[in-house]
């Protein structure tokens, strides 16, 4: 892979100004004059702010469409916006949410795949794709605070949007945005579908989940084993198949650490104890107020190489197999390196 243009990478945080990615938003949706485009895919979406904000630039002339989760695992944290954006002052067709039927277990009970992508696509004012850990689904004022206390202050929380410029790159995550807005979601569409193929440009390759391909990350994991170092920022781990990859590299010699979300619902205490009798360090990225570790990403050196994993995409058995999802894979020196950076934020975080 060569290297391709600059990204723009921004991290949220408890070290960093409150909002700091959904203002990042606000401010990109401003900038959009009439004529131009936005494409938005994300799983949460509560902040009534933003949602204005996209009728404003809706109502002087900017095509947009946004894409929600029709019921996510809090099924009522979207109503709010979605009244807002469905509504008679909405935009139109422009505005949809999706709900894929469940997909049958050998146990009985009924999986079902969700819309968990987040994707922000701007042609102003410069043509820019995000991809990242965020959902807005702050909300102020606050008027549901038992909900952030279900799924987090993600305004606070450690999240990260990456913005791709590579018109390439751009272009086919636009595309992709749009085909979610328009497709028919049934079961078979999340494996066969000309809006899910995968982009490469450069120094990054961008995966649509899911696949009938074995997972991206875990096969791009399946390379490694001896003399490679890996290190794993999970927010959600649990599941056998997303485990077995995690040991799987243990076993074949890889050089393996693991920072994850602190709370047992996330990543539960068995999960801990398996990785623990494999030999691999782990820990907790805990904090006073209880703000999450929202973080989904994967730092991979071998040799002179290194490369960087991020996305939407979880570490658990929902997400490994049915939900939509995009994870990147780079060997940007600059992503590298930014991730880096965080990872040992979160290592000193008490």
């Amino acid at each position: 892979m060569t290297t391709t243009t600059s990204d723009e990478i921004f991290f949220g945080g408890p070290d960093l100004p409150p909002g700091r990615l959904r203002d990042l938003l606000a401010e990109r949706i401003a900038a959009v004059p009439a004529g131009g485009t936005i494409d938005w895919v994300t799983y949460y979406f509560r902040d009534r702010r933003l949602a204005e904000e996209l009728l404003r630039a809706h109502h002087r002339g900017v095509k947009i469409t946004v894409t929600v989760e029709g019921h996510p695992r809090t099924p009522d944290a979207n109503d709010e916006v979605v009244a807002i954006l469905a509504g008679p002052e909405g935009l139109g067709e422009g505005f949809r949410t999706v709900s894929v039927a469940g997909v049958p277990t050998p146990s009985g009970k009924l999986l079902k795949p969700r819309l968990h992508e987040k994707l922000y696509c701007f042609s102003h004012p410069r043509p820019v794709a995000f991809v990242g850990s965020f959902n807005p689904s702050g909300d102020d004022p606050e008027v549901r605070p038992d909900i952030i206390d279900e799924i987090g202050d993600q305004d606070r929380g450690h999240n990260v949007l990456v913005g791709f410029s590579d018109p390439s790159l751009v272009v086919g995550l636009v595309n992709h945005a749009r085909w979610v807005n328009r497709a028919r979601h049934g079961v078979l569409s999340l494996f066969f579908a000309s809006g899910r193929q995968t982009l490469r440009c450069g120094d990054t390759e961008v995966h649509f989940l899911p696949r009938l391909r074995p997972h991206a990350v875990a096969r791009f994991l399946g390379r490694f084993g001896e003399g490679s170092r890996i290190r794993i920022a999970a927010s959600h781990l649990r599941g056998r198949s997303a485990v077995n990859v995690i040991t799987g590299l243990a076993r074949r010699g890889a050089v393996l650490e693991v920072l994850a979300e602190s709370t047992l619902r996330r990543v539960p205490a068995e999960v801990e104890a398996n990785l623990a009798s494999a030999g691999i360090p782990f820990r907790r990225v805990s904090d006073p107020g209880d703000l999450p570790m929202h973080h989904k990403f994967v730092l991979v050196e071998q040799d002179s190489q290194r490369w960087v994993v991020f996305g939407s995409y979880n570490w658990t058995t929902r997400s490994y197999w049915l939900n939509h999802e995009i994870c990147a894979i780079s060997t940007s020196q600059q992503l590298f390196d930014a991730f880096a950076e965080r990872w040992k934020i979160l290592e000193n975080q008490k």
